[in-house]
């Protein structure tokens, strides 16, 4: 069952952006297709294409598009997506706003020394108690759903985030290290709610907002992630709680995680580089090197297909939408 507020909220707000309910084109049932496609594999290679085209008398554009077809039914539609991205969106917007109003006043947002100062005696408010259950909770979400979503290039990447960040929550909460903690998790807020708006206009086909919002969530990733992150929250856990408190036995593990972020956020880096790069060379934004969505969506596929057969001919059935169908799967995760 579906949450409400995705049926409520997340699905009107697509259909009014013209994002169709429903699923992907259906392929032409045909049994020798299919035991390949179940069996030996999805993406057959030119030499058993034309073994296929002569085994079924059909053109080899029309098996190309027959697998194409029978993949995208395996991946969740274009409303499933944006729906979930609004969630994530309404989320990290959210947490993020309540992250800066509470830090705000708190010394420690001024004065990192203030993160260890009576360390481990300090008092656990109730806003730093809700801020941190909030955030362990969605964490903890985002580890389960991965199994369930599709599998893409960076699994593992995802993986080991979700674990070191479930683990930096967790450990720091345990340790009484929640001053030093919410900073962290409001740094790496400050740009997950601009990914999750880019997507928005991205599944609703508006490329100019997607391109503009990722430009801004690229010069925010890499100011917070690979600037203030190294600069200001690990030269306080490493340097300034070594002169303050020294090291102690747990000192070694959670800077240990907070480094781990680290090389996953040089990660990450490189590959928002990487597709800015192709942005600038095509004009647009590029598929994500991460995605493993066809480069003809779901939602491509039932419109075309009611006024044009799979049988086509049509070369340029790929680039349909709005002539920048190249560009629309760039934020896929």
């Amino acid at each position: 069952m579906k949450p409400r507020p995705k049926v409520f909220i997340a699905k009107p707000c697509a259909l009014h952006v013209g994002i169709q309910d429903s699923g992907p084109y259906q392929a032409q049932p045909n049994a020798i297709l299919e035991k390949v496609f179940i069996s030996i594999t999805k993406h057959p290679d030119e030499k058993r294409l034309e073994g296929l085209s002569k085994q079924l008398d059909w053109d080899v554009r029309k098996i190309q598009c027959w697998f194409r077809h029978r993949r995208n039914q395996d991946k969740p539609p274009t409303l499933t997506k944006f729906c979930e991205s609004m969630w994530r969106f309404t989320f990290y917007l959210c947490i993020f706003c309540y992250g800066i109003r509470f830090l705000w006043s708190s010394p420690w947002f001024w004065d990192t020394r203030q993160c260890w100062h009576s360390y481990p005696y300090q008092p656990l408010t109730s806003g730093l108690y809700y801020y941190y259950i909030m955030e362990l909770a969605f964490y903890w979400s985002l580890m389960f759903s991965q199994f369930t979503d599709i599998k893409r290039k960076d699994f593992l990447i995802m993986f080991v985030h979700h674990l070191a960040t479930i683990g930096l929550i967790t450990f720091s909460y345990v340790n009484n290290m929640v001053r030093v903690g919410t900073l962290v998790m409001c740094l790496h807020d400050a740009s997950d709610f601009l990914l999750e708006a880019a997507k928005l206009a991205n599944y609703a086909k508006y490329q100019r907002l997607c391109d503009t919002l990722f430009v801004i969530f690229s010069a925010v990733f890499m100011v917070t992630r690979l600037g203030i992150y190294p600069f200001w929250i690990l030269n306080t856990t490493l340097f300034e709680s070594w002169e303050m408190i020294g090291p102690y036995p747990s000192w070694w593990l959670f800077n240990g995680l907070l480094l781990i972020l680290q090389v996953l956020h040089v990660i990450w880096s490189y590959l928002i580089a990487r597709i800015a790069f192709k942005a600038l060379i095509r004009g647009k934004v590029s598929k994500d090197d991460r995605s493993d969505v066809e480069s003809s969506s779901e939602e491509e596929d039932v419109t075309t297909n009611t006024k044009r057969p799979c049988d086509s001919s049509s070369s340029n059935g790929a680039n349909w939408v709005n002539g920048h169908v190249e560009g629309s799967y760039w934020a896929e995760e």
